[in-house]
């Protein structure tokens, strides 16, 4: 959210907040910028691990849900878009006064038409290849997002995870292409609602597997769709993972953008961080978009390294043996 949009919504044109109660932000990235809002009555809602801590250390209230009432709650608009009409029903829910920011490529025009059909509209200001706007009252209960969604197989979703309405097919692949064996211990970085746990939980010999996802939502649907005595779940950026003991084999299928912005290099930093926690002899399975380059990633932190199968769309990397084994 920039400051030029909410800033001057406030100074400029009429966005009048109230000076009692606390205030709620759904969503905000680790760049929002919040300065236009009284800090110590702020509670950023925000369930993205990273994102949730950069907050508290800059001194906010982080919470993982709404409390019942508020004075205004601020949405930023998410890519999704069952999550962000989600966020905005909640927020219709718990305050009076709700301000919805976001920029054009994320659909903000469609849904100011939208709240504009069932709510009382206030103001509104495009800024900035986007625009916020607000209004009080209206009905958006049949916005809510459900507790959660078949994905297909038995798995449950909820809207705003990655693959929401199904199994990725890249995953799909990585899964066929897991040995029979992988060791004792293991990690699937990056878990998601758990797909791929799921998958190596059937293999042999596997005796504790360490889910790690800094998604708070995907990790609740995950708990559900993994229910075996063997995976311990961590709420956690993978970037910062340390597991308590050396791992045998990681498997993963990393993130590659936040919001609608590539950041390829998240991928070269979950390479990194599966060399630093496997154990020398350990090896990491994962799959990747075809035109994503890891194989130097890859080979700056394995011995050896192989594509084993994949197809136009993405690839499925083998490497073994890490150079940088020490945490």
């Amino acid at each position: 959210m920039s400051t030029s949009r909410l800033s001057i919504a406030v100074q400029e044109h009429g966005l009048s907040l109230p000076s009692e109660g606390r205030i709620a932000v759904f969503a905000p990235r680790v760049d929002a910028d919040l300065s236009a809002l009284d800090r110590s009555r702020v509670d950023v809602i925000q369930p993205m691990k990273p994102d949730h801590d950069a907050f508290a250390r800059a001194g906010f209230a982080t919470v993982l849900s709404e409390g019942e009432r508020y004075g205004v709650a601020v949405v930023v608009l998410p890519r999704a878009k069952a999550q962000a009409r989600d966020l905005i029903a909640r927020a219709a829910r718990c305050a009076d006064l709700v301000v919805v920011d976001g920029q054009k490529t994320d659909g903000v025009d469609s849904y100011l038409k939208e709240c504009r059909k069932r709510a009382d509209l206030k103001g509104s200001l495009p800024k900035a290849h986007g625009r916020i706007f607000w209004f009080e009252g209206g009905d958006f209960a049949d916005w809510l997002a459900p507790e959660t969604q078949d994905a297909g197989e038995g798995f449950v979703t909820r809207a705003g995870v990655f693959s929401a309405d199904g199994i990725d097919p890249a995953s799909a692949a990585l899964g066929k292409a897991l040995p029979a064996k992988l060791g004792r211990v293991v990690a699937d970085l990056g878990a998601g609602w758990g797909y791929l746990s799921a998958q190596i939980l059937k293999r042999d010999g596997v005796e504790v597997l360490h889910l790690v996802e800094a998604d708070h939502v995907a990790l609740d649907c995950a708990k559900q769709n993994v229910t075996d005595e063997r995976a311990q779940f961590h709420w956690d950026d993978v970037r910062e993972f340390k597991p308590g003991s050396r791992v045998d084999t990681v498997v993963m299928n990393p993130p590659f953008h936040m919001g609608r912005r590539a950041e390829p290099d998240l991928g070269v930093q979950f390479i990194r961080t599966a060399a630093k926690v496997l154990a020398p002899s350990g090896q990491l399975w994962m799959v990747a978009n075809r035109h994503l380059p890891y194989e130097a990633a890859l080979k700056e932190s394995f011995v050896k390294v192989d594509e084993v199968a994949g197809d136009r769309s993405f690839k499925i990397l083998h490497a073994q043996r890490p150079t940088r084994a020490k945490r």
